[in-house]
């Protein structure tokens, strides 16, 4: 098996690490501290191909591969994961469903915008009494002439706060459980659209999640995405691909823990000498290294079925679930090597750790995807 990357996926990598050292890691504590979110630095990453990685060129996507994307959700996140939040949003579980289901009209409408940066999307889904079970969202929407009203309201909307597009889900036949799911392309603009509560969560504090709130919110029946009955297809393909992008997600997490913890391990001196030195430590940092890579292997690999348009699901729940995981210990393990320093909001590992958190939680808990990987193995 060839692991090695080529010249073009090197330079992207290069790329987004020159980026994110010069343009976001000044500006991450500020960002942090007054949770603003980073539209600009956004819309720069756009300019140089960063929100429609996948997204073909006919459409002003970059038209690259999974593994190519991989490297810059890694890139992203090795810095700042609350920007490869939004980035992965807008890129995979919007624009690969639009790209997919989309027809030539709402391509040109609205993928070419949200492939450049010009704006960003939503994916809405998740509702108060429906997450892991997806089929259960309450969210109706019901046909008059050529307009749907859609009433309902969809929880922990990522970029929902400065969106240009939502993909909202929504039950059009509720008697026929999840193939009653429509999906819908759903403006900010659209009468009975209202953004409601901010979140007020533990960690990737500079990427908003908001609560949606349809009030019999008027959406063009030309903005129906796919057909009806077509949406738990549509979010559940969505999600497929979201995940290898989650595991990418964890692995820059943890690779941005790990040169912490090495940088300071070098620097810190305890009873004479570097803590580098003492056994405890260097036992702390290979796990931190092993288990690296080993997510790593994961996530490329999944990346690769993808490209080699292979059957990929199993792969992404796995990738998703090590890694996600994986992220979790070695954050961990970073703020006990920093001490008490680690505990302090002035440091790097302080917020990886509380960013880290959710990742075992979204786009599909650790629960759901080892549902996946033995549904796959026992079918």
């Amino acid at each position: 098996m060839d692991f090695s990357l080529t010249d073009h996926q090197k330079l992207i990598r290069d790329t987004v690490r020159q980026f994110m050292e010069t343009e976001v890691r000044p500006l991450v504590k500020e960002l942090e501290r007054e949770q603003k979110f980073p539209l600009d630095l956004l819309q720069k990453l756009g300019e140089i191909g960063c929100c429609g990685m996948l997204t073909p060129e006919e459409w002003g996507g970059a038209g690259m591969d999974t593994v190519s994307y991989v490297l810059m959700l890694e890139e992203v996140s090795r810095v700042y994961t609350a920007m490869s939040t939004a980035l992965g949003v807008t890129n995979s579980a919007v624009q690969a469903p639009l790209n997919q289901f989309g027809n030539p009209a709402q391509k040109e409408k609205y993928l070419k915008r949200l492939a450049t940066g010009e704006i960003l999307g939503s994916f809405c889904l998740t509702e108060a009494s429906a997450g892991s079970d997806a089929a259960g969202i309450q969210t109706a929407a019901k046909l008059t002439g050529e307009t749907y009203r859609l009433n309902g309201a969809k929880t922990w909307v990522t970029n929902g706060a400065h969106a240009g597009v939502y993909i909202i889900f929504a039950k059009t036949d509720p008697s026929a459980g999840g193939k009653g799911m429509t999906a819908f392309l759903v403006e900010p603009t659209c009468k009975g659209f209202k953004i409601g509560r901010h979140e007020d969560k533990m960690g990737q504090r500079s990427s908003p999640s908001v609560e949606i709130v349809l009030n019999d919110c008027e959406v063009p029946a030309a903005n129906r995405l796919g057909d009806e009955g077509q949406g738990l297809k549509i979010a559940l393909s969505a999600l497929d691909g979201g995940r290898i992008g989650i595991a990418a997600q964890a692995v820059g997490l943890a690779q941005g823990a790990l040169d912490e913890s090495i940088k300071y391990a070098k620097q810190r001196r305890a009873f004479g000498k570097s803590i580098s030195e003492f056994q405890a430590i260097q036992w702390m940092i290979a796990d931190m290294q092993t288990e690296l890579e080993a997510a790593r292997n994961l996530t490329y690999y999944a990346a690769w079925l993808k490209d080699s348009g292979k059957p990929m699901g199993s792969a992404a729940s796995k990738a998703k679930l090590y890694a996600s995981e994986m992220a979790n210990r070695v954050a961990y393990k970073a703020v006990q090597i920093h001490g008490s320093v680690g505990y302090s909001r002035e440091t790097d590992v302080e917020r990886m750790y509380r960013d880290a958190r959710v990742i075992p939680i979204y786009e599909g808990t650790s629960e759901v995807q080892r549902m996946i990987i033995a549904r796959d193995l026992l079918k």
